[in-house]
C-alpha cells in the first residue's frame, strides 16, 4: 500500500523535491490546484456525455513523464481518486508513492465534519489555469513528441 500524508506533510515533502501530480479531470485542475502541481487525470468527462470515464493513456504519460524512482506525492478532490492512482503505480513499480489525504477539497464523513482538511482550505498555496510545462496537454505533447 501507498504511505499516507496530509496536505501540510505533502507541502513539506513537495519543498524537498517531490513532484505533486493531480489526478483530478483538467476542468478540476483549471478552476485550483496545489502550487506547482502537475496535471495527469485519472478520469475525465467523456465529451459527448459528460460522465466521468477512465483515462486510458493514465498509467502510459506517468511512465513518460516520471521515473519508476521519482518521489511522487498523488492528491485528487478528497483523497480516493488518488489512492486508486498511487496503488496502480505501485503495482507499476514506482517505489516512492505517496496519496494525500483530503486532497485538495478536503474529506468529510456524513454529518460533514472534516475528517481530513484539503489543501485550498489549509490555506495552502494554490494556483489556477493551466501552467506551462505542468498542464495535461503539455504532459500529452510532451509524451507524444510534439514539443
Amino acid at each position: 500500500m501507498p504511505k499516507q500524508v496530509t496536505v501540510t506533510e505533502a507541502l513539506d515533502l513537495q519543498k524537498q523535491g517531490h513532484a505533486y501530480v493531480d489526478v483530478r479531470s483538467t476542468g478540476e485542475f483549471a478552476a485550483g490546484h496545489p502550487e506547482g502541481a502537475i496535471n495527469i487525470p485519472l478520469l475525465e468527462p467523456d465529451p459527448r456525455t459528460g460522465q466521468m470515464q477512465p483515462n486510458p493513456e493514465f498509467l502510459r504519460h506517468m511512465q513518460t513523464t516520471f521515473a519508476a524512482d521519482a518521489p511522487l506525492l498523488i492528491g485528487c478532490q478528497v483523497g480516493g481518486r488518488s489512492q486508486r492512482a498511487a496503488v496502480m503505480l505501485k503495482g507499476l513499480g514506482y517505489t516512492d508513492v505517496a496519496n494525500v489525504r483530503g486532497g485538495f477539497g478536503g474529506l468529510r464523513d456524513a454529518m460533514g465534519r472534516v475528517v481530513d482538511p484539503g489543501w485550498a482550505d489549509s490555506g495552502l498555496p494554490v494556483e489556477t489555469g493551466q501552467p506551462a510545462g505542468r498542464s495535461y496537454a503539455d504532459v500529452v505533447a510532451k509524451a507524444d513528441g510534439s514539443s
